[in-house]
């Protein structure tokens, strides 16, 4: 996972949490945030992919949303835009 204020890297071992306080060891950044969640897409209806999710309005402040995946890339697991193109490349093998 990667911290999405300053993209601080965090490796998180078997069964390691990320936890509600957790702050970001470099800028001090919360980490338990929907921007931090593999959960997290901009596009999808209240920016999450969980539908049974509690809507958090600032994305980029801790939150107790029990949902949370620590992401695999910035801002989430990356997915969005960059990751659905690159799956379509894929797929007619641009």
């Amino acid at each position: 996972m990667h911290c999405h204020a300053c993209n601080a890297e965090y490796e998180l071992g078997p069964g390691e949490r990320i936890g509600f306080r957790d702050e970001c060891e470099r800028c001090g950044a919360d980490l338990h945030t929907c921007l931090n969640c593999r959960h997290y897409d901009g596009s999808a209806y209240n920016e999450c992919r969980e539908s049974t999710a509690d809507r958090v309005l600032d994305k980029a402040r801790a939150n107790r949303c029990e949902w949370f995946g620590a992401g695999n890339e910035t801002g989430g697991d990356g997915g969005g835009k960059a990751s659905a193109l690159s799956d379509l490349e894929r797929l007619f093998k641009k």
